[in-house]
């Protein structure tokens, strides 16, 4: 007997979640043609979606979930839908919120590194976040390192959270044609890059540690400045605009390196994707992950990769990446460096990577969350 399921689409567009969300449906549009899917958003994220098979289906919903009305309205609205289970793919649960449901935990990062606010703020959203979780029916955890969080930071039994790791994109993997080099080689030339560079992706929030990097990188710098290859070495931040993160441009500008850090805020997917296979290499030293896609991406597209050894991170990477100590700039300095100069290492970790990035799968994904949604659907707590 097939099941009806809605899943919250309201976030398709974002930048990490819509990454999850858009890559969930498409690996579950592939595998499961048996139970019918309500997608709920609004207009621009269910056009976002297009091109799904006839057991999908769109309804229209565009109030936002930072709305306070939509802890009631959003409820209601999923009554007159009927279906037998929602899907919440991240923890926004609204107060009111209808049984049976599953969410998705992407990282503790809003309880463990909150935002400054009142205290009374800080306690409704602790009180929100365990209340949305307690309540589900399964609760997906993204790694086992957010699966330990939830249980250790809420007090929640791991009895109803199950471990099912994200994917990068599979078209992260694709090596493209001579016309696709000529198209890499025009977006480069585009944004006038004609020198070796560090690149980070991401969001710049604190806990993302932009700003060691920064630092780290200067150092670096000044240790290749006679190079023949990296004395003009340039990092490149694809993400969030500076503007918001003073922490972030002070650091440039007190390493004195405004010239040679470059920010370019969102880019399109596959001028992304050139930017990770044109980096000399990837640098991701979050000093929390609940997943960490990004250094996966840049995996499978070949790029070697520096990373923090705290979190979710030596979980996902494994060995295929070189592993700092996120809060020491001249450890994390001395990785870049080594994975620059040393060619063998270089190669072990192109060759690594790219295994490792492999080893994630998003139709292995899509299979493990239909599973849970049968738990849920039959009632198993």
């Amino acid at each position: 007997m097939s099941s009806h399921i809605a899943i919250d689409v309201r976030r398709s567009q974002d930048f990490g979640i819509g990454t999850y969300i858009r890559s969930l449906l498409h690996a579950l549009s592939t595998v499961d043609r048996h139970n019918h899917y309500t997608l709920i958003g609004g207009p621009d994220d269910v056009r976002a979606l297009t091109g799904m098979p006839e057991n999908f289906r769109s309804a229209l919903y565009a109030r936002d979930d930072h709305a306070t009305f939509d802890h009631l309205a959003f409820p209601a609205f999923l009554r007159g839908l009927r279906a037998d289970l929602v899907h919440i793919p991240l923890n926004r649960v609204p107060l009111a919120m209808i049984r049976p449901y599953v969410v998705t935990v992407h990282d503790m990062s809003s309880l463990l590194f909150e935002e400054q606010g009142s205290d009374l703020n800080r306690r409704f959203r602790r009180y929100r976040y365990r209340r949305g979780l307690t309540r589900a029916s399964q609760v997906i955890a993204v790694s086992e390192a957010t699966k330990r969080d939830i249980q250790n930071l809420l007090g929640i039994s791991g009895d109803h959270i199950h471990r099912v790791y994200n994917a990068p994109d599979p078209a992260f993997f694709a090596r493209g044609d001579g016309f696709e080099l000529q198209e890499k080689q025009r977006i480069l030339e585009r944004y006038q890059i004609q020198y070796p560079y560090l690149l980070y992706a991401g969001n710049i929030r604190p806990h993302k540690n932009v700003p060691r990097l920064v630092e780290a990188f200067a150092v670096v710098r000044d240790q290749l400045s006679a190079h023949p290859v990296y004395r003009d070495l340039r990092l490149i931040i694809i993400g969030d605009t500076i503007s918001q993160y003073p922490a972030v441009r002070q650091a440039v500008i007190k390493s004195r390196v405004e010239n040679v850090v470059r920010f370019l805020g969102f880019v399109p997917f596959d001028t992304l994707r050139y930017f990770y296979e044109a980096a000399a290499a990837f640098v991701f030293v979050s000093r929390y992950e609940g997943f960490g896609l990004p250094p996966l991406e840049a995996m499978a597209c070949g790029t070697p990769v520096v990373a923090s050894n705290v979190s979710s991170l030596p979980e996902v990477l494994g060995d295929a990446a070189v592993q700092v100590n996120p809060v020491n700039v001249f450890e994390i300095a001395r990785g870049i460096s080594e994975v620059l100069l040393d060619d063998g290492l270089r190669a072990a970790l192109v060759r690594c990577g790219y295994e490792q990035a492999s080893r994630f799968s998003w139709e292995r994904t899509a299979r493990e969350v239909l599973e849970i949604y049968h738990l849920a659907c039959q009632g198993v707590e």
